[in-house]
């Protein structure tokens, strides 16, 4: 599965704006429910915050990667945003979040939501699609970006 498949147009935000943490945890769910596909908001933001006790997402370059296993969901789901500006998600590398997902997968199997993340993690550690994504003015640039960068990275 490639991202881009994910990330449709409703569930992509461009200068979205949040106040902390908590903020763009909630912001990232209801982004994601826009697609449809999240049954139950409260118990898929339940789901994330219960994981993100557990160690931070934040992992490292500005970016985060919140994510959950719910029943909220009956397939992967996932949003992005860019960030109206950059905010303390407590990240590994003490680095202020503007570039964040939000990743829901079914409680089980495991392995589809392991392989995404993966997926997410390796894009993310690029440099260049790090910078173009935090000059993309639209929903569009940022699909784009992404189909671009994971046909690079993957040969699809």
């Amino acid at each position: 599965m490639k991202l881009c498949d994910l990330l449709t147009d409703s569930v992509i935000a461009v200068g979205l704006p949040a106040k902390d943490k908590g903020d763009l945890l909630l912001r990232l769910v209801d982004l994601a429910a826009k697609g449809g596909a999240v049954h139950d908001s409260k118990a898929a933001l339940s789901a994330v915050e219960e994981r993100e006790r557990i160690m931070t997402t934040g992992i490292g370059h500005g970016v985060a990667i919140p994510h959950g296993k719910t029943e909220a969901v009956k397939d992967l789901v996932a949003a992005f945003a860019v960030l109206e500006r950059g905010i303390d998600f407590g990240a590994l590398d003490g680095q202020p979040v503007r570039l964040a997902f939000i990743l829901l997968g079914p409680k089980e199997p495991s392995g589809p939501h392991i392989r995404m993340l993966s997926r997410i993690s390796r894009l993310m550690n690029r440099d260049e699609l790090r910078k173009r994504l935090h000059e993309a003015r639209s929903v569009s640039d940022v699909r784009a970006l992404f189909k671009e960068a994971e046909q690079d990275m993957f040969d699809l």
